[in-house]
Order: C-alpha cells, then sequence, then structure tokens
C-alpha cells in the first residue's frame, strides 16, 4: 500500500507500522447529501412500485387553444371584473402555478389544445397578455381523455366553486345525462359518486320553464335552493299557470331595470314573489248560491239554491200552476243563468261570433 512522504520518512526513521498513517477515505457527503440521494431513490422507488404519478406541465401561447365544448362553464360571461381575483393573483405571483387540464387537438390548423378544466386561467392568462404582460404564458397539464374522462374531471375540479353557478352546473348535468350515460341518472350518479337525489336537485333547475329563468335577470343567480321551492309549484297547472303569468311580468321588470341602468331585483325576492303568485287564491267566482225570480205582483215564480263548491242545483216552483208557463221557463233560464254562469258564456260566444 502506499504510504506517501510521511509514512516514508517515518519508515526510515524507524517509526514502524505502529505509527503508519491511516489510509485515505473518500470524501464525506454530509447529511444534506444523504437527504438528496435517499429522496432520489426514495422517488424512484415510488414511480417503480406504481404509487407516484409524473406529470408533464408545458407554458403555451393561450391563443393556440380553445375551449372545450363540453366545458361546464359559460366561458362568454368571465369579464375582467368577475376574473379580478384570479387576475391579480397572477399579476402577483408573476406566472400561474396550477396548471389547466387540456387534451391534444387534431386536424386544427388554428389550435394545438383544448381547456377541459381552466377556463378562467385560461381567460385571465388572455387578459394579461393583451393588457401589458405580453410575457404570461399559459401553463398546461395534457392528458388522453375520453369525453367522459373530461366530464368528469371538469365536474370534480368545478363542483364546489363558487364562482360557478349552480344553473351552469345543472345545465352542464343535463347535457351529460344524455351524451355520456344514456339517459340514466343511476349511472351518472354512480360515476360521480353522488346521491341520485342530489343529482335529481339539479337537473331540475334545467326544467324551469323559460319565462321562470329571465324573471331572474340572469341564469347565473338561479340556485338550487330557488328551483327546490318553485319546482313544486311548477307541477301543478293552476298554480303553474299562476305562476309562469307573474314570471312574465317581473322578466319586463328586470329588463325595464337593467336598462335604466338599476340593479336587477335579487334572486330571493324573485322566489319570493313567484310563490306568493302561484299560492294566490283565485277571486271567487260571482255566481249566486241562490237566485230567486218574482212575478210582476211580487210572487215567487221560482227559487233555485246551489249547494256550496259547486254542488248539485235545486229548483223550486212554489206555483206551478198559478202563473203563465212562458214566464216560468224564463224564470227557469234566469236561475240556470245567475248560478252556473251561462250568461256570462254566452256573451263570450255572442262576442266572438260578432252579434249584438
Amino acid at each position: 500500500m502506499a504510504l506517501g512522504n510521511k509514512g516514508f520518512a517515518d519508515l526510515v526513521a524507524g517509526a514502524g507500522a505502529a505509527t503508519r498513517a491511516a489510509p485515505r477515505l473518500p470524501p464525506r457527503t454530509g447529511i444534506l447529501g444523504a437527504g438528496i440521494l435517499a429522496s432520489r431513490e426514495n422517488r424512484l422507488a415510488e414511480m417503480a412500485a406504481g404509487t407516484t404519478i409524473t406529470r408533464v406541465h408545458e407554458y403555451v401561447d393561450p391563443a393556440r387553444c380553445r375551449i372545450w365544448s363540453g366545458h361546464n362553464r359559460d366561458y362568454g360571461a368571465l369579464t375582467p371584473e368577475n376574473c379580478a381575483d384570479l387576475i391579480e393573483s397572477l399579476r402577483a405571483q408573476g406566472r400561474q402555478e396550477v396548471p389547466a387540464v387540456v387534451r391534444r387537438v387534431t386536424g386544427d390548423p388554428a389550435c394545438d389544445f383544448e381547456v377541459i378544466c381552466g377556463a378562467r386561467r385560461h381567460f385571465s392568462v388572455s387578459w394579461l397578455r393583451a393588457n401589458n404582460f405580453p410575457e404570461f404564458r399559459f401553463l398546461v397539464e395534457p392528458r388522453e381523455l375520453t369525453d367522459e374522462e373530461a366530464f368528469r374531471i371538469s365536474d370534480l375540479e368545478n363542483r364546489n366553486r363558487k364562482d360557478l353557478s349552480d344553473y351552469e352546473r345543472a345545465t352542464d348535468y343535463a347535457r351529460a345525462v344524455d351524451r355520456y350515460y344514456g339517459g340514466s341518472q343511476q349511472r351518472m350518479a354512480e360515476r360521480l359518486q353522488v346521491s341520485r337525489s342530489w343529482l335529481s336537485r339539479y337537473l331540475e333547475l334545467t326544467r324551469l320553464p323559460p319565462e321562470v329563468v329571465a324573471a331572474f335577470g340572469s341564469s347565473h343567480v338561479i340556485g338550487i335552493s330557488h328551483g327546490a321551492v318553485l319546482a313544486p309549484l311548477l307541477r301543478v297547472p293552476p298554480t303553474a299557470a299562476r305562476l309562469s303569468g307573474a314570471a312574465r311580468l317581473l322578466a319586463d321588470e328586470q329588463v325595464v331595470r337593467a336598462g335604466q341602468g338599476e340593479p336587477p331585483l335579487p334572486p330571493a325576492a324573485v322566489v319570493r314573489q313567484l310563490a306568493a303568485a302561484a299560492r294566490a287564491q283565485p277571486p271567487r267566482s260571482s255566481r249566486l248560491q241562490e237566485h230567486i225570480v218574482r212575478a210582476a205582483d211580487g210572487g215567487v215564480l221560482a227559487r233555485g239554491q246551489r249547494a256550496a263548491r259547486g254542488g248539485a242545483l235545486a229548483i223550486t216552483i212554489p206555483k206551478p200552476g198559478f202563473y203563465d208557463p212562458a214566464e216560468l221557463l224564463t224564470a227557469l233560464g234566469e236561475i240556470l243563468d245567475r248560478t252556473t254562469g251561462n250568461s256570462d258564456k254566452r256573451r263570450q260566444r255572442q262576442a266572438g261570433q260578432g252579434e249584438p
């Protein structure tokens, strides 16, 4: 073994083996270096075992991305105002931290990707690039996904977000139940891992008539709780008719308020007015429950009595042989008209036929 200069000198001086220098050791890596190596080994072991997934992220031009047609957000409703919090966060960080989930596009020379999750991020980065921050790039995570998988990923990401309205989510569910699950709510609920009743409450929102939706001024303010109040009232024809009539009036009022620069009626007020109109009792009928026809001498020609709530009609003629039969027939006709509303119906028919 090589002894080095000092070892050779000691050997010559007679120090012998007792003073022989210890063999050199490799340089120490230290605690930090050992930790890095151990962490790297653990990472490789996790990847080999399939417990860790490595994702590839790319910075791209947002202009080369389009929004997926099945996206659950109304991209056209995004504005710098309702995205202000995200825009400010991106500007403060100097970049986008959370990637958007995208799919690669083929056959479209204008686009390379379509956005599955991250419409607000796409809008915000695009806005920043157009407003004095051209260095911003859109961070994406490309994946290979079927449409049904894309729908579920988009739903999971946005399910608890307050900036996505219940009506937007309900519209997305109504489209998906037919497109991906053959119209089966049960199958869709199982795939989303939600209860069928939870899903039904959302789907009920999409069954609101157009005039009811218009009464809110914007579909984006309609919540699941509003549908829970209105849906039962719309299942009964009489209350549904009154509710729809009131909704048309409110829709007109919302248009007028918008034209005058006034804020729209709040959703809670709209629901209260619609429910009150639906539950309002219809006006009482003008039909008489009893009607007496008298002769010229004051005697009773005939008396008609109707049971409460539109029951049977009983007509009595106290003196059938005392008065002229023609007078009696006229009295019967008058009783029928006054107690059944036939006179009103006859006048309506005559007006429709142009009779005087």
